[in-house]
């Protein structure tokens, strides 16, 4: 069995130079919400016959271990450790009341036998996978009513290998949607923190059906033109904390999503109550997205001290018709982007179906969203805010939001319609459907 030399400690990751300027007792955080738990009882997965050669398949080893913490119980749950070395493995699935945990120099990488990739059953709040009909590959680390759950250690790499599904992707020979890297469904307590997630073959991290979920000191790194591989998704959850973190990746840094179309309206589980703080990345899509599937609605999100490089759109809040959902009450503070087609983005065509079923006069109700102190340059178009004829977009605030760049003769500042807001100190002029008719513009009625 494994002897620990030294004590079990949290190092920071790649982001700690971000919080340099901040004392412990300065510094904000909704980490709480889930208390960091340490185990007593700890196994290591070369116990089990795990060989870190890059070579061996460590899938046996893995389902082994996990069997052992799931059937003997231990009081207070059990740390499975992973020694540096990498441990190429197939999918495994986790269960309650335990820590995975990868020192300094370990790495999972993924298997790249797509043949031999388990298959599980569409969310039923998608209807089918997200991708194509029918099932989807489990993801490479997957759980489902779990509870107690962290994902920890000393900056460990999680790696998908993920190039051989996005070529599948591009070449349309994939017979299922791609997997995930790390997918809970129905789970709660769940602690993600200091580790590297790369090359995903789909999303990274995606949280769905699920509360009290902890992300914080998590680096996503895929290439810019990685398809689809967006970095942290909250599905139809609530209670999420999403902090400390770094994403570069192919798509949306984060998204959070609440089923699609007529299943998410049917299946009716919002996502809720999600904050997300001191993130900085780069991506050719969204730095920080809702949607654009929201069918069963998302309310109660608050973002600050974002920091963006190299955007498509800073934020951008996305859905369609025959979504439905009501999204609400979303706020966007401190944020900084530099170098991005569009600043802010808020559309209401966005989007593919997952079939003809859908009803067209299923329409979303976008209202309540606010934009503090936003900062922007080298920004292409401030922003375009494109509400529904039939369902407007209301309360939309714009107060201290300056988003200057290279905005051509061709292409305005702002573009808007169907929107009704109010706008206070804001650069260059917002559209007129957002300027106040008080002297002053006033925010405070949203």
């Amino acid at each position: 069995m494994l002897r620990f030399a030294g004590s079990f400690l949290l190092c920071l990751c790649a982001v700690a130079p971000l919080l340099s300027s901040l004392s412990a007792a300065e510094l904000v955080t909704c980490s709480g919400i889930v208390p960091m738990r340490y185990r007593n009882d700890k196994i290591s997965i070369t116990d089990f016959g795990g060989v870190g050669d890059g070579r061996t398949l460590n899938t046996k080893a893995f389902r082994e271990a996990i069997y052992r913490i799931e059937h003997l119980r231990r009081r207070g749950g059990t740390l499975l450790y992973i020694p540096p070395g990498v441990y190429l493995t197939g999918s495994f699935n986790l269960t309650s009341r335990m820590t995975l945990y990868l020192a300094r120099g370990a790495v999972l990488k993924a298997t790249q036998d797509t043949s031999s990739w388990p298959l599980v059953a569409p969310l039923p709040s998608y209807g089918r996978g997200r991708e194509l009909p029918g099932g989807r590959y489990m993801s490479f680390i997957h759980g489902d009513g779990l509870h107690d759950v962290i994902i920890t250690g000393e900056n460990g790499t999680i790696d998908g290998q993920g190039d051989v599904w996005w070529n599948m992707w591009r070449q349309r020979t994939l017979q299922y949607t791609r997997p995930n890297i790390i997918e809970l469904l129905n789970s709660k307590n769940i602690i993600i923190s200091n580790v590297i997630l790369r090359n995903s073959p789909f999303w990274n991290i995606h949280p769905v059906y699920s509360s009290n979920i902890v992300l914080r000191y998590v680096t996503i790194l895929a290439p810019r033109d990685s398809p689809n591989t967006d970095g942290i998704d909250p599905d139809s959850s609530s209670n999420v904390c999403i902090e400390d973190s770094y994403i570069s990746t192919g798509d949306d840094l984060v998204a959070i999503k609440s089923g699609w179309d007529q299943y998410g309206i049917a299946y009716g589980r919002r996502s809720s109550d999600i904050t997300i703080r001191r993130v900085t990345g780069s991506s050719p899509f969204a730095g920080i997205a809702v949607g654009s599937e929201t069918s069963g609605g998302v309310e109660n999100v608050y973002a600050e001290h974002i920091n963006l490089f190299n955007m498509g759109v800073g934020i951008h809040v996305k859905t369609n018709i025959g979504r439905g959902g009501i999204i609400r009450n979303l706020t966007f503070s401190n944020v900084y982007m530099e170098n991005a087609r569009k600043g802010i983005k808020i559309s209401g065509d966005v989007g593919d179906h997952p079939d003809d079923r859908f009803n067209p006069n299923a329409l979303p109700i976008v209202k309540g969203i606010t934009f503090n102190d936003v900062w922007g340059v080298g920004v292409m178009q401030a922003g375009l805010i494109r509400g529904l004829k039939n369902s407007p977009f209301t309360g939309v605030c714009l107060s201290n939001v300056n988003l200057h760049g290279i905005t051509g003769p061709r292409t305005p500042s702002w573009q808007c319609s169907d929107v009704v807001g109010a706008s206070r100190l804001v650069s260059p002029s917002p559209c007129s459907q957002l300027i106040s008719s008080q002297q002053r513009g006033s925010c405070s009625n949203y």
